[in-house]
Formats: C-alpha cells, sequence, structure tokens
C-alpha cells in the first residue's frame, strides 16, 4: 500500500478517536506483519527492537538508520493496512530528514522518545517540543506523530507530573498522542484527562488486557517487543528439541 497516501494517514488519525482503543500489535519483518494484518487489525506498528534484533543489532539506537528505515519499507510492502514505525530517538537525524525518510519508506506515522541511550537522561522538554514541532512542520500532516514520555524510565521525580506537563507541551507542538511509557495502569485516567490528546498505553505481560486499558483511558495500546520475544521464546524452544534428538515437528 501507499502508506503515506493521505487517505491512509487519515485513517489512521480516525482510529485513534473510537469507542475501543485502537490496539497495534508491533511487528518487526513482513511475515510478523502479514500475521497480524491477516488477522485482521486494522494497523499495524512497528517495534524498534524487535527490528533491531532481527537484523542483528541491539536495542537502543545501535541500528543504522539506513537499516531501520529500509526495514519499515518492507513491511509496509508487504501489507495492506497503515504502518507507523518506533524510530526511537531519531538516529540523530534532522526534523526534516526524519519526516522525508518516513514517508519515503511509507509509514503512516512514527514514535519518536525523550530520552536517549546514551545519555539515559530526559530531554529538555521544551527543546524536546521544538523538535517535535519540526517534524510535525516538515511532515505537513501526512504522518501522526506519537510523542513518547520516558518520566517512567528514566527516574523522574514525579513521573506522573512530569508526563503531564511534558504532554502538554507535546500536544501543542503538533504531537496527535502521548505515550507515557511503563506509566502504571492506575495512573492512566490522570494523562487521559488532563493532556489534551490521546494515550498510548503499552500492553505487557501481566499488565490489564487492551479493552481494560481502554477503560482507563488509553486510545491507543501497544506491546514494545513482547510479542517478539514470545515468538523468538518460541523458536528456541523448537532449537532445542530439535537439537536435543526428538526430530519432530
Amino acid at each position: 500500500m501507499t502508506g503515506g497516501a493521505a487517505g491512509a494517514v487519515d485513517a489512521f488519525r480516525a482510529l485513534h478517536h473510537g469507542e475501543a482503543p485502537l490496539v497495534l500489535p508491533n511487528v518487526w519483518d513482513a511475515v510478523s506483519a502479514r500475521a497480524f494484518a491477516g488477522a485482521g487489525f486494522p494497523a499495524l506498528a512497528t517495534s524498534s527492537s524487535a527490528v533491531a534484533a532481527t537484523l542483528g543489532y541491539a536495542d537502543g539506537e545501535d541500528t543504522p538508520p539506513g537499516e531501520m528505515f529500509a526495514a519499515v519499507a518492507r513491511i509496509v510492502r508487504a501489507v495492506d493496512v497503515p504502518v507507523t514505525a518506533d524510530i526511537e530517538r531519531g538516529y540523530g537525524l534532522a526534523p526534516r530528514e526524519i519526516a522525508e525518510r518516513l514517508l519515503e519508506a511509507g509509514a503512516v506515522g512514527c514514535n519518536l522518545e525523550d530520552s536517549g541511550p546514551a545519555a539515559r537522561g530526559l530531554a529538555e522538554p521544551g527543546r524536546q517540543a521544538e523538535r517535535l514541532a519540526e517534524v510535525c512542520a516538515a511532515a505537513g500532516g501526512r504522518l501522526l506523530l506519537n510523542a513518547r514520555i520516558d518520566t517512567y524510565l528514566r527516574g523522574a521525580g514525579d513521573p506522573l507530573a512530569a508526563a503531564v506537563e511534558r504532554g502538554r507541551l507535546y500536544a501543542a507542538a503538533g504531537a496527535e498522542c502521548v505515550y507515557p511509557i511503563a506509566a502504571p495502569p492506575d495512573h492512566l485516567p490522570v494523562p487521559a484527562a488532563e493532556i489534551g490528546a490521546p494515550v498510548n498505553a503499552l500492553c505487557r505481560p501481566g499488565t490489564p488486557s487492551p479493552a481494560e486499558l481502554g477503560a482507563l483511558g488509553a486510545a491507543r495500546v501497544t506491546f514494545g517487543g513482547s510479542l517478539h520475544a514470545r515468538v523468538a521464546a518460541a523458536v528456541a524452544e523448537l532449537a532445542t528439541g530439535l537439537h536435543g534428538g526428538q526430530g519432530r515437528l
């Protein structure tokens, strides 16, 4: 599909404002993308950590940007549903280049984080908002930006208050969704009520279901690298069984 076409972006945008949360499986290659699209999911997201693993790199912007965007493009080509890309902190690229590469890959949106793997600290919120605004301006409405908020990962004194403050700034800068990653489920009603933009929640083993997260205020639910981890564990189990002499699939 032409993922960056206006119709696809508008359709993806509308999915954030339905009665139920938008559930976005995080995929890592054409095979996984086709499986989830074939199951009926209306849109997909990539997982940077899962894509990195399939390409032989560590998580945390270790993947060369050319390889990451090429992987996104292969996933987009494989399916007929919108695909949004997890591109970590942006790989040091300028905002205009980020937008251009996403559009060339056919993505309808992206995640951008407000902390980096090198310094492992939070970006200054005003400067991050400016960067997000520049990406949005370069995209000209052709991408939906999901601003990841890392206050729960990076030890902010009051991660909830800091997430709300940052979320408001990022939404004002043009982000159409905010993602306070790793926020406890019982915190979700606060950003959902106070930021003024759809909130992305992380679903992983041990957390409430997507429907339950939606009832707490999430408009969008993603899974990070957990789906890939589950598949990788199954492959490891298969490999161990075959190597152990069982000899049957």
